[in-house]
């Protein structure tokens, strides 16, 4: 089978997703365009370059409605030629085009593609979709659904994790991303986002709070105990689920939780021909991708079954990974995984994650390719994997190797 190549892989900064934050004026449409832009030329591509834009965003209505991927081809300098898929995984999204892409690439169908996607959380709101899971008593009532935040709460309470882990693996994220800014760590891979007279507007995460300890994040309450207690008593729907656990403890706040962001992310992918058309150097080998679908009500828990398949499938053992970008939509889901496969943080989100830098749903499965990547090649590593939980009980995951 071809192998499918990462020949490049950048990002924007990451804006607040709230009116005051830097990027809020500007369209998922455009930062879209911008992001595809800038990896057309760094690479200088010209004409029908690539096979396809594969784009991922999870709230698809107003602005990112519509096959966002192939507006954004539209607005963007590409090839009109080019066409554009836009899908939905939930927080997998971005992963998934990347995965899809690179899946094309090694069964023959096409030498390139620009993978990736887009959230603007700002001007889009997380849920303004609407969700069967969610709305339709039908299938909510079956499945147990309770929102995220108490399904997180739900991982804290079965695998034991306090309130104090996961504000302690907090404070490290807060901590890692400051150190990787200061050290110029993302400086391959975040553009900057201009405005329409090319004047700078973003270049830098700013949701971080490297001011963040123990201390100030102990005076947070918990964010999902009302819901969970009192109305509508979501705490009631998952014990009767979970029977053998007495009660819900909830440790999950504001500052142990993913941000709130707008950003976009991209990654080039191709065949070893498309390299040599476009005088392009692979930086890795997509060795493995993986999904899989799991308990619908814990929900987040995916990153530890889909890194059992994928190890599984690839005939390798959680020993042959050098790093890992476990994404933080909750402190819980990484604590588990560390739990599971008995990894030392030191190999997990070196750099920082989502607690620290937010979560741009669309965009974060790419994004942490892209972070993979870049610290392999600074700390001279081989083999990374890449892993996402994903609403409504699913798990995806991406294994890369430098070449």
């Amino acid at each position: 089978m071809t192998e499918a190549y990462i020949y490049d892989a950048l990002r924007t900064p990451r804006g607040k997703g709230r009116k005051d934050g830097s990027l809020h004026e500007v369209t998922a449409l455009r930062l879209s365009a911008l992001t595809m832009n800038a990896i057309k030329d760094r690479n200088n591509l010209e004409g029908h370059a690539v096979e396809d834009v594969i784009w991922g965003n999870v709230t698809q209505v107003m602005e990112q409605g519509g096959c966002l991927a192939r507006s954004a081809v539209l607005a963007s300098d590409l090839d009109e030629r080019i066409p554009g898929l836009a899908i939905n995984r939930f927080c997998a999204s971005g992963m998934e085009a990347v995965n899809l892409a690179a899946n094309q690439v090694k069964g023959g169908a096409g030498d390139g593609y620009i993978a990736g996607g887009v959230e603007m959380m700002g001007r889009v709101a997380m849920g303004s979709d609407g969700a069967a899971i969610a709305v339709d008593p039908s299938l909510a009532m079956e499945t147990y659904f309770v929102p995220q935040g108490i399904s997180a709460d739900i991982i804290a309470t079965e695998y034991g994790f306090s309130r104090d882990d996961a504000d302690a693996l907090a404070v490290a994220s807060q901590q890692r991303a400051k150190a990787a800014w200061d050290e110029g760590r993302f400086g391959k891979s975040v553009i900057t986002v201009t405005d329409i007279n090319g004047l700078p507007i973003l270049a830098h995460d700013e949701y971080m709070r490297p001011q963040t300890d123990m201390q100030s994040l102990g005076g947070l309450n918990p964010a999902f105990q009302a819901m969970g207690e009192v109305m509508p008593g979501f705490d009631k729907v998952a014990l009767m689920k979970y029977p053998h656990l007495e009660r819900i403890n909830h440790i999950h706040h504001a500052g142990n939780s993913s941000g709130i962001v707008d950003g976009s992310a991209a990654v080039l992918i191709g065949n070893k021909e498309f390299g040599e058309k476009w005088g392009l150097k692979p930086r890795a080998r997509i060795r493995a991708t993986a999904k899989i679908g799991t308990d619908p009500t814990i929900m987040l828990t995916g990153p530890v079954p889909v890194t059992e398949k994928i190890l599984k499938d690839t005939g390798m053992a959680i020993g042959d990974i050098d790093l890992f970008e476990v994404n933080e939509a909750f402190a819980s889901v990484v604590l588990r995984f560390m739990q599971a496969f008995n990894v030392d943080h030191d190999k997990v989100n070196v750099n920082g994650g989502s607690i620290a830098m937010g979560h741009p749903l669309g965009a974060t499965g790419a994004i942490i390719i892209g972070t993979l990547l870049d610290e392999l090649e600074r700390a001279d590593k081989e083999v990374g994997l890449a892993t996402l939980c994903i609403a409504s009980g699913m798990g995806a995951a991406t294994i890369i190797e430098r070449v």
